[in-house]
């Protein structure tokens, strides 16, 4: 079975978002159309300030777009009610995001384990399942750690632990390997094959080479704007 048959996920159509006064010279995202499947990775590549974070933050429902439509898993997620998106941000959608957004008052394992048991699973599963996770990215003896006792790649693999720890429908995962050395990079690339294996969609914002190499689809994005794609072997040195 193909991917596509696997069906879509992520639909997002004619995105447009603009900071600030509306007749700015240049919106954040402008006319964005991206879809992404079952088991599939695409990844969005681009210089800084061209849109990127944003058209995750627009696919994640963390921000509602000027123009536009997202749905993930059927469900119009800017339809929903605040509360309710929030809700099904929690059970369907895995964000990794460049600046971490770990809770400073809870240790390594409760950050991980949190959604996991705000979405129903008893609290010695999630913690259980959350060790394993840890544990396979290196950093499960810092368990018992708090954020601000990490370094930032170590916090970095926290956030990504935690994204994937209830295997979402949707994975958003902004520079997933930019705190990172080579050889936990490597580590995270295996866990985002595994997981889209697995089904899960991956949309992802990165710069680097390896991670770019293993999506089944790049786009670029330039100005706000979403270029065509391009294949994945056509990586190169300029990115």
């Amino acid at each position: 079975m193909s991917r596509s048959q696997l069906g879509v996920v992520l639909r997002a159509t004619d995105l447009s978002y603009q900071y600030g006064a509306r007749d700015a010279d240049m919106p954040a995202v402008l006319n964005a159309t991206v879809e992404v499947c079952a088991g599939e990775i695409v990844a969005v590549l681009g210089a800084s300030g061209s849109g990127k974070s944003t058209l995750l933050a627009l696919s994640g429902g963390l921000i509602c777009p000027s123009t536009g439509r997202v749905q993930v898993v059927d469900t119009d997620i800017h339809g929903l009610q605040e509360k309710a998106r929030a809700a099904f941000r929690r059970e369907h959608i895995g964000f990794v995001f460049q600046d971490y957004n770990l809770m400073q008052s809870l240790t390594v394992l409760e950050n991980v384990s949190l959604i996991h048991e705000l979405n129903g699973t008893k609290a010695r599963i999630a913690r259980k399942s959350a060790v394993e996770i840890l544990d396979r990215l290196g950093i499960a003896p810092l368990s018992r750690r708090f954020p601000g006792q990490l370094s930032g790649g170590q916090q970095q693999r926290v956030a990504i632990a935690r994204a994937m720890i209830s295997r979402p429908a949707l994975l958003l995962a902004d520079e997933p390997t930019g705190a990172i050395d080579s050889e936990n990079a490597e580590i995270v690339v295996r866990l985002l094959l595994e997981v889209s294996g697995q089904g899960t969609a991956v949309l992802l914002v990165t710069h680097d080479q390896g991670v770019a190499r293993v999506a089944d689809r790049r786009l670029t994005m330039s100005d706000g704007r979403l270029g065509e794609e391009r294949p994945a072997q056509l990586v190169g040195t300029d990115l």
